[in-house]
């Protein structure tokens, strides 16, 4: 049996738990929208067609804010099409997934579907195919009260209240060549900063977004924050970072070391934006809005056929079924995104529905759980007050993708009421005893220990067997004089409350 020690000090606190950590993604992509959040005809839908089975599941998750309506999807996007009376709504091409979009769920609709679960919205505009005064007329469209000709146009169909949509993205992807309209940072810098000024000429508290690296392995990586930043950084708040992982070639252990990489990734765009800052002479620091990350098995997709000549509406696309480690390395990447809670201060999971989702569901039939699920809704339900940078002490592994990695990561929160540890052991065979001062905390008691792991660590949750995979509790949890003891299975993620 490995082992390991973990010292917690209530001083050692890296910033305040970021309710937008928790956010997601809802893109008009595959069956995220139609036949995942929006089926007229399920026997669960609501008045407004939502299926409320799905927005019970949104509910447990524990989502906050929501990123819409893309991704890929918004730099073909005219707004327009999606309010207004349904029936007169245009079918368009969506060139990003090749499909038809019909636009029968728009901003208004969405926002309704966003007050049923008590989300945030965070909103996209397109500036690769159109530019500043589309997004100044969403903008006024969106939150303007009344009395000009756009902010009355969403009162005549049907929504008097502003939406007061906080954070917008300035587009996706702007440095992919798979992008429609994908432009050199050069080229995309100076359009966000153009685009930026003006929505806060309209707004000056608006929070916005510009658009990072793809990835940590695109060739522009770093040198594309440098040049953007350079245009763009007295009119913005955040910048963007996407981060997918998948298992290649049966090296699990390469797999379960993936939040390292993560964590060069947050690294080095800070480590740029503050270089940009400092020739500025700037007081301000921009933060990281990771508004993307998560498991995909991009190379089976790009394989599959899945995307082809056919122009189909909401077609079965990126429906990954998820494993017991996915869910491992799912909960791991959260874990980072809270120790980086310094500068991350908003993330989104991409998606949230049967497209790279936790939720699934089949048209007429059920909705449930993927593995994936679990991490995030017991992280998001157990994380508050402030986050506890930890010390650990833990045997490290050589993985060949991304180094040396330790065998066990964590990282706790602390408030008041209740602290949380969060705890994944990376070995593919071992398990870990592990001991964790707390006294620090001034803990009394376990309120409550689960552990998501099994003996199949590819085993998934499925339509046939929705449960298979499900978290359970840790009976080797004990907390003594202030020290917390805990066996983890390998390849595990355990999530533990003290009070």
């Amino acid at each position: 049996m490995l082992r390991a020690h973990i010292v917690l000090d209530r001083q050692a606190v890296i910033a305040p738990v970021r309710r937008r950590t928790f956010g997601s993604f809802v893109e008009h992509l595959g069956r995220c929208v139609y036949t995942g959040i929006y089926e007229p005809e399920h026997p669960s839908a609501n008045e407004d067609g939502f299926r409320m089975d799905v927005v019970e599941l949104v509910r447990e998750l524990g989502s906050t804010t929501i990123r819409y309506p893309g991704g890929n999807f918004v730099s073909g996007f005219r707004w327009e099409d999606s309010v207004g009376p349904r029936e007169q709504r245009p079918v368009r091409r969506d060139l990003a997934w090749h499909s038809l979009e019909s636009n029968q769920v728009g901003l208004d609709e969405f926002a309704k579907w966003l007050a049923l679960t008590g989300s945030e919205l965070m909103l996209a505009v397109n500036v690769a195919t159109r530019g500043i005064l589309p997004a100044l007329d969403l903008l006024e469209y969106a939150n303007h009260p009344s009395g000009t000709a756009l902010s009355d146009l969403r009162i005549a169909n049907g929504t008097p209240a502003p939406h007061n949509v906080r954070m917008w993205c300035l587009g996706n992807e702007m440095d992919g060549p798979w992008q429609t309209g994908f432009m050199t940072a050069d080229d995309y810098g100076k359009v966000a900063a153009r685009t930026a000024a003006a929505m806060k000429m309209a707004d000056k508290d608006l929070e916005l977004v510009v658009c990072g690296s793809s990835g940590s392995g695109m060739p522009t990586f770093g040198d594309w924050e440098r040049t953007v930043l350079e245009h763009a950084y007295d009119h913005v708040d955040y910048v963007s970072c996407h981060a997918y992982y998948q298992e290649h070639d049966g090296d699990l252990a390469s797999f379960l070391a993936s939040a390292v990489d993560m964590d060069y990734f947050i690294d080095t765009v800070v480590a740029t934006a503050d270089h940009v800052g400092h020739k500025k002479r700037s007081k301000k620091k921009i933060d990281i809005s990771f508004d993307e990350w998560n498991v995909w098995y991009l190379k089976e997709h790009q394989e599959s056929g899945e995307v082809n000549e056919e122009w189909r509406h909401a077609p079965r696309q990126l429906e990954d079924v998820y494993s017991v480690a996915d869910a491992v390395v799912v909960g791991n990447l959260l874990m980072t995104l809270l120790k980086r809670s310094d500068r991350v201060t908003s993330a989104s999971l991409a998606q949230l529905v049967n497209v790279i989702a936790p939720i699934m569901t089949e048209p007429g039939g059920p909705a449930w759980r993927q593995t994936t699920f679990f991490p995030f809704s017991i992280t998001s339900r157990l994380a508050a007050g402030e986050v506890i940078r930890p010390t650990i002490e833990a045997p490290a592994s050589s993985t060949d993708r991304h180094g040396e990695a330790s065998v066990v990561d964590a990282v706790a929160t602390f408030d008041e009421d209740r602290s949380a540890v969060f705890l994944v052991n990376r070995d593919l065979t071992q398990e870990a005893q592990v001991t964790i001062d707390v006294r620090g905390f001034g803990a009394s008691r376990v309120m409550e220990a689960v552990t998501l792991a099994d003996s199949d660590v590819y085993a998934k949750n499925t339509l046939a067997d929705q449960r298979r995979v499900i978290p359970r509790a840790n009976p080797s949890a004990a907390l003594s004089d202030g020290v917390l003891t805990i066996i983890l299975p390998p390849v595990s993620w355990t999530a533990v409350a003290l009070g």
